[in-house]
Formats: structure tokens, C-alpha cells, sequence
């Protein structure tokens, strides 16, 4: 599976979750409630994606390789992934579901927590 489909498969079984590029941008954007839980890169080698206190620092300062602070949005906590290395497909799945908690309403990400919820990665 091509990684843009599997961050697509992994962003749209999200409550009410909808695929929306931002901006002047083609590339694949997720939201909820039109707010944005994830960011791909035009050339689909990265994806973008919201994070609590702490969690960048962490993962960028444990895995340079695999993670970055992203232009624009990285002050704001924000998250970048290399999606052309090697990578943790499970942890990604939780990240953004991290990141879908943080953004969508709080009825929506309850819903995680149910017995319909999605499939973990």
C-alpha cells in the first residue's frame, strides 16, 4: 500500500473525518469539524500532524531520522513524520489519533473510546 493511502486509511476512520487539501495546496489534508488534525507534504514525503506538550520535543529529539519540527506550524506543537524512511506504522496510527483528540470536539473523539470504535493500526 502506498503511504498517502495508508494515511489516508488511518485519518478517515475517524469520526466524521473529512479529506480536504488547505490553502493553494493539492495535497491530502485531513479535518474534522473543518479543522485540521493532519498535514501532507506536496511531494507526499511527510506528513504534519498536531501534538501535546512535550510530545514533539521527545519524538524529534528520539528520532531525528523519523520526525521533525515542520516549518510554519511547528511552534504551534505540530509534528512533522518522514513518510520516506522507515517507519512505526502503529505509532503513526496513534499519533494521529492523538492529534484527532486534540482538535476534534470532544463528543467526536469520546467516540474512540467506544464499542464502535476504530480499529487500532
Amino acid at each position: 500500500m502506498d503511504v498517502l493511502e495508508r494515511v489516508r486509511e488511518i485519518c478517515m476512520a475517524m469520526p466524521e473525518a473529512t479529506e480536504k487539501p488547505f490553502g493553494g495546496h493539492t495535497s491530502p489534508s485531513f479535518r474534522v469539524r473543518d479543522k485540521l488534525f493532519v498535514m501532507t507534504s506536496e511531494d507526499g514525503s511527510s506528513m504534519m500532524f498536531k501534538a501535546g506538550p512535550g510530545v514533539q520535543e521527545a519524538l524529534v529529539s528520539e528520532g531525528p531520522e523519523r520526525f521533525f519540527v515542520p516549518k510554519y506550524v511547528g511552534s504551534k506543537g505540530w509534528v512533522g513524520a518522514r513518510l520516506d524512511v522507515e517507519q512505526d506504522w502503529k505509532e503513526l496510527a496513534e499519533l494521529v489519533e492523538d492529534s484527532y483528540r486534540l482538535i476534534a470536539p470532544k463528543r467526536l473523539a469520546a467516540l474512540l473510546d467506544g464499542p464502535d470504535a476504530p480499529p487500532r493500526q
